[in-house]
């Protein structure tokens, strides 16, 4: 997996103003800016992400993705 596949099946798998995922092929992080997180606990959020994700990370293709996700309203501010 690289970085541009996985930013993909984020975009794909949920709705996004923004994503942005960097890493060294192992370890990944990612920037995810989605409407859909209003109201929700960061948890919550990050379940959201992993499930875009699929079996990607239960067979180690993904092995460690640490993320940052916004609302919209919490992205501008961070601006």
């Amino acid at each position: 997996m690289n970085a541009e596949q996985i930013q993909t099946m984020i975009a794909t798998g949920l709705a996004c103003e923004h994503v942005h995922v960097e890493g060294d092929g192992r370890h990944w992080y990612a920037t995810v800016v989605s409407a859909s997180f209003e109201g929700q606990r960061l948890i919550q959020r990050h379940q959201k992400v992993y499930a875009t994700l699929g079996d990607k990370m239960a067979n180690d293709e993904v092995h460690a993705l640490s993320m940052k996700t916004f609302t919209p309203v919490e992205w501008q501010a961070q601006a």
